[in-house]
């Protein structure tokens, strides 16, 4: 019987190493995909994303000046 139950035991063990091995894997991966670069290859800070949108023309003079002064300290 005491044969038995230490297999179940290193059953269970060895299984937990797997679900570890998994989710260790899962964590590594989403750390990897978040903490990727943008795909241009830029950070862009808040004043040049502002600044190239006015430039494609989706926001008006009026609003890109407001939005920049709220952005500048």
């Amino acid at each position: 019987m005491m044969d038995h139950m230490m297999g179940w035991g290193s059953a269970l063990a060895l299984w937990l190493l797997v679900l570890l091995a998994v989710v260790a894997g899962v964590v590594w991966l989403v750390r990897t995909v978040v903490d990727r670069p943008a795909p241009n290859g830029s950070t862009n800070s808040a004043i040049q994303i502002l600044e190239e949108r006015f430039a494609r023309g989706e926001i008006d003079r009026d609003e890109f000046e407001e939005r920049r002064r709220t952005l500048r300290p």
